[in-house]
């Protein structure tokens, strides 16, 4: 059973920063690409990062300079770190799992709401 299990969402204040986790389980960790999505109200659902399984990392231009994607292989663990964050930064942010067999998982989401 694939498991992707995302926190550390929040409140937090324009400027501020937050670190959220997506804990994986159910799959090969090492070999997937992980990326990290996010959904505002009445809008898609849109890429905000992405590492592969070589650490390669892309990101949407509205973040580059502001988030950092990294992985943890050791504890089956990505991460993105949010710093300067914006109002329009408010969305849930999903995490997606894309596995070496051409498989999709998504994780529940974690709320981030910017603001003062």
């Amino acid at each position: 059973q694939v498991q992707l299990v995302e926190s550390g969402g929040g409140l937090v204040q324009p400027g501020g920063s937050l670190r959220l986790s997506c804990a994986a389980s159910g799959i090969i960790f090492g070999v997937s690409t992980m990326g990290w999505y996010r959904q505002a109200p009445g809008k898609q659902r849109d890429l905000v990062a992405r590492i592969t399984s070589g650490g390669n990392t892309n990101y949407a231009d509205s973040v580059k300079g502001r988030f950092t994607i990294s992985r943890d292989n050791a504890k089956n663990t990505v991460y993105l770190q949010m710093n300067s964050l914006k109002p329009e930064d408010t969305a849930i942010y999903y995490c997606r799992a894309d596995t070496a067999l051409y498989s999709i998982y998504w994780g529940q989401g974690t709320q981030v709401t910017v603001s003062s």
